[in-house]
């Protein structure tokens, strides 16, 4: 079978021990769980611009936290309207 790039990064990450396992783990799936939920729980639309650097960015950062980055653009004003943001 073949794999394609990102696929190949994956495997060479595994094999070099940059992988760990998840530390309570029943945890963090009742915690990707709400933020599924979340994703699910329709709001009001809203459209915004931003940077395109930007973006990628929190497309990666949505990435290695496992969930929609829009689930993450939410997350992150949501938390910053509640005042639970830190380093703002």
């Amino acid at each position: 079978m073949k794999i394609d790039a990102c696929e190949k990064d994956i495997l060479d990450s595994v094999k070099k021990g940059k992988w760990r396992s998840v530390r309570g783990l029943n945890e963090e799936k009742k915690r990707y769980a709400g933020y599924a939920a979340s994703t699910f729980r329709k709001g009001r639309r809203v459209n915004i611009r931003i940077s395109g650097k930007d973006l990628d960015a929190l497309q990666k950062r949505a990435l290695e936290e496992g969930l929609p980055y829009q689930a993450l653009i939410s997350s992150l004003i949501h938390k910053f309207v509640s005042g639970r943001l830190q380093g703002v």
